[in-house]
C-alpha cells in the first residue's frame, strides 16, 4: 500500500510519516528532500510555490512511489490536482490528511523555525491554507485532527485508516 501523509507545513507530516512507515514496516521518504534548490530558496524567503513550481517536484515524488508496492511519503499534496498528479506518476495510493486549525499550525511553525531552522516559515502557512483542498469523497484515505493528539495517537489513527483502505 502506498500512503501519502499530507497537509500544510508544520502539521507533522514528516514525524507522523516516518513513525507510520516504521510501524507498518514500509520505506519512508520526505517529499521535502525532492524539492529542487530553487523551490527551497523561494520557500525560505517566504515565497509560496506555484503549481508550475510543484509539477516537477510532484512527478519526482510519484516516481519514488511508483516502483514500491508499499511505502509512505510525507508530502503536502494540498490540492486535488496535486494528488491526481501523484497518482498519475506513482499509482494507486491513499492520503492521510493531518488537519488542525490555522492558529495551531502557525504556533507549531513558529516553534519549529526557532528550534530547527526549517526552510518553510510561518509566512507560508496562510498561503497553504488558501490553496488547501480537503480530500474528495472519492479519494481513498481520511483526515485526522492533529491539534490535540500525540504523534503516537496520530500514527495509531493513521494505521487504522490505512488498514480500512487496504481491505
Amino acid at each position: 500500500m502506498r500512503v501519502v501523509v499530507m497537509g500544510v507545513t508544520g502539521c507533522g507530516k514528516s514525524s507522523v510519516g516516518a513513525a507510520l512507515a516504521a510501524a507498518l514496516g514500509y520505506e519512508f521518504a520526505d517529499a521535502d528532500d525532492f524539492h529542487p534548490p530553487e523551490n527551497v530558496d523561494a520557500m525560505s524567503r517566504g515565497i509560496p510555490l506555484t503549481d508550475d513550481d510543484r509539477w516537477p517536484w510532484l512527478d519526482a515524488v510519484g516516481a519514488w512511489m511508483a516502483p514500491r508496492a508499499d511505502g509512505v511519503v510525507a508530502c503536502s499534496a494540498l490540492r486535488r490536482a496535486h494528488r491526481d498528479r501523484l497518482r498519475e506518476a506513482g499509482g494507486p495510493m491513499i492520503f492521510l490528511h493531518l488537519a488542525a486549525p490555522q492558529r495551531v499550525i502557525e504556533e507549531r511553525v513558529r516553534q519549529r523555525t526557532e528550534l530547527e531552522d526549517h526552510f518553510a516559515g510561518v509566512e507560508l502557512v496562510a498561503t497553504q491554507y488558501a490553496v488547501l483542498e480537503p480530500l474528495g469523497f472519492d479519494e481513498a484515505g481520511g483526515s485526522i485532527d492533529v491539534s490535540r493528539l500525540s504523534i503516537a495517537q496520530v500514527v495509531a489513527e493513521a494505521a487504522e485508516i490505512a488498514a480500512l483502505q487496504d481491505d
